[in-house]
C-alpha cells in the first residue's frame, strides 16, 4: 500500500499532525509512505516506521512547490493521499482514496478541527519517533547528570512578536531553581534553532557553567526531541520547540500574545498555557502586528504569572 501525506512547511504546523500520521501507521501495518513537507519540517519524519522517501517542499514563485510535488508523485498509483495543507493537488494525482482537510472552525485547537481525518472523532495526539541513536544523543549530552532534575527554555520563535524577554527568562529560572527543593540542583539546558544563538546568549550567560546546556544551533529535532523528553519542566514561547516538547510527553507551559492560544496551545495531558493580559484581539491591533515587529508583544506577561503556571503544572505533574 503506498500513502502520500503532505502536510506543513512549519514545524509547529506538522507537528500537530503528526498523531494523524500515527493513525495510518498503527491501521495500515505495511504501508509506505511518502511525506511532503516544508524544509525545515524535514527532519522530524526521519524514523516514521515504513517511510519510503520525503520529498521537501520550497516555495517557489508561480506555485513552484506545488509544480514539483506533482511532477515527483504523478507517476505513482497512490492507494491513499492525504493532504492537510487543503491544496487541489491530491485532486490531480492518481489516487484510489483522497482524503483533504479544510480549516472548519478557526475558534478551536487545529487538532481538534483535524479530529475527523482520515475518519472518526478522536483527536489525534501529535507523535514523535524516536531511534535509539537519538535517546542515545540524550543520555551522552546529560551523562552523570541524568537524575538531576531538568529544566528546559525555548526563548526562541520565528516571529520577534512572540518571544518573551531573554531577563524575564532567567528572572523566572531563578525563582524556580530558588523556591522548588526539587529544581534546586536542576540543570538549566537551552533550546533554539541555528541563527538564534543572540536570542538565547544572554540566558545561557546567566546559568551557572555547570548546570548549563547550550543546545542551541544546527542540532537535529529528533536528538533534541530526545532531551526534551527527560524535561522535569519545558517553558517556551508559541513555537515548534514548544509542539515538540508536548509531543515527546515533557511537562510544557506554552507562553501566548500575538498568537491565539485557541488554535495553538501545546496538546496533551501535561500541558498548559500563560498568555498576556492583552487578549489577540487587543494585541492583534497594535502597530508592532506585523511580519516585521520592532517590539516583543509579550510585554504584557509578567514573571510572576509565568512563575505561578509553572508551580501548578510541577504539581499536577508530580515534580515539585
Amino acid at each position: 500500500m503506498q500513502i502520500l501525506f503532505i502536510t506543513s512547511s512549519r514545524v509547529g504546523d506538522a507537528i500537530l499532525t503528526t498523531g494523524i500520521l500515527k493513525y495510518l501507521v498503527d491501521h495500515y501495518k505495511t504501508a509506505k509512505f511518502t511525506i511532503a513537507c516544508g524544509p525545515v519540517a524535514k527532519g522530524l519524519f526521519d524514523n516514521v516506521p515504513g517511510l519510503e522517501a520525503i520529498i521537501t517542499m520550497r516555495k517557489g514563485s508561480l506555485l513552484g512547490h506545488w509544480r514539483r510535488l506533482y511532477f515527483s508523485t504523478f507517476l505513482n498509483r497512490w492507494d491513499l493521499v492525504v493532504d492537510l495543507r487543503g491544496s487541489a493537488i491530491a485532486w490531480f494525482l492518481p489516487a484510489k482514496k483522497r482524503v483533504i482537510y479544510k480549516k472548519k472552525n478557526k475558534k478551536i485547537h487545529r487538532i481538534e478541527d483535524m479530529q475527523n481525518i482520515p475518519n472518526g472523532n478522536t483527536p489525534h495526539s501529535p507523535y514523535i519517533w524516536l531511534s535509539k541513536e537519538n535517546k542515545k544523543f540524550a543520555d551522552d549530552i546529560l551523562g552523570e547528570r541524568m537524575a538531576q532534575a531538568l529544566i528546559i527554555i525555548g526563548p526562541t520563535a520565528n516571529w520577534g512578536a512572540k518571544i518573551w524577554e531573554s531577563e524575564r527568562f532567567s528572572n523566572l529560572v531563578h525563582l524556580l531553581t530558588s523556591n522548588f527543593r526539587s529544581l534546586q540542583s536542576a540543570m538549566i539546558a537551552v533550546v533554539g534553532g541555528p541563527g538564534e544563538e543572540l536570542i538565547a546568549k544572554p540566558i545561557l550567560d546567566a546559568i551557572p557553567s555547570g548546570r548549563r546546556l547550550d543546545l542551541v544551533g544546527a542540532i537535529p529535532f529528533l536528538d533534541v526531541a530526545a532531551v526534551l523528553e527527560r524535561a522535569t519542566l519545558y517553558i517556551g514561547n508559541d513555537s515548534g520547540l514548544m509542539h515538540l516538547s508536548a509531543a515527546v510527553g515533557a511537562p510544557t507551559l506554552g507562553l501566548f500574545g500575538p498568537t491565539r492560544e485557541a488554535n495553538y496551545r501545546p496538546w496533551g495531558p501535561r500541558c498548559a498555557y500563560v498568555r498576556t493580559i492583552e487578549s489577540f484581539e487587543q494585541l492583534s491591533k497594535h502597530p508592532d502586528f506585523r511580519p516585521d515587529p520592532t517590539n516583543s508583544l509579550m510585554g504584557g506577561l509578567s514573571v510572576e504569572t509565568v512563575f505561578n503556571e509553572c508551580g501548578k503544572l510541577l504539581s499536577e505533574t508530580g515534580r515539585n
